[in-house]
């Protein structure tokens, strides 16, 4: 008589989370400090303007004002490699390779 195995729903689903913070839910744990930072937001955006005016060091400015560039607009996209309009391919290579086992090897 052959076996068959029950199936039961116990798992995840593939794509399905289970454990964890759900996508979209605020972590509780960092939601103060962030809420603290937003008081001065002003005040530092204030800063890294006048570091992008007055300040000697061209190193400053380039900081100072793609910082201020990143919260106006965003962060720029990255392309990895290759034709922006070209999908990206990756090719992996698989090789075996044989050995000639030594004659002491079987004793």
């Amino acid at each position: 008589m052959t076996k068959v195995a029950k199936s039961s729903n116990r798992g995840s689903k593939p794509g399905e989370r289970r454990g964890g913070r759900q996508k979209g839910v605020p972590n509780k744990a960092t939601a103060e400090l962030k809420d603290l930072a937003r008081q001065y937001t002003c005040e530092a955006l204030e800063a890294l303007v006048k570091i992008l005016r007055e300040s000697e060091s061209d190193q400053a400015k380039v900081s100072a004002a793609r910082e201020v560039l990143d919260r106006g607009y965003g962060k720029a996209t990255t392309v990895i490699g290759g034709d922006a309009s070209a999908p990206l391919t990756v090719t992996t290579r698989i090789e075996l390779v044989g050995v000639k086992p030594d004659d002491n090897s079987a004793n």
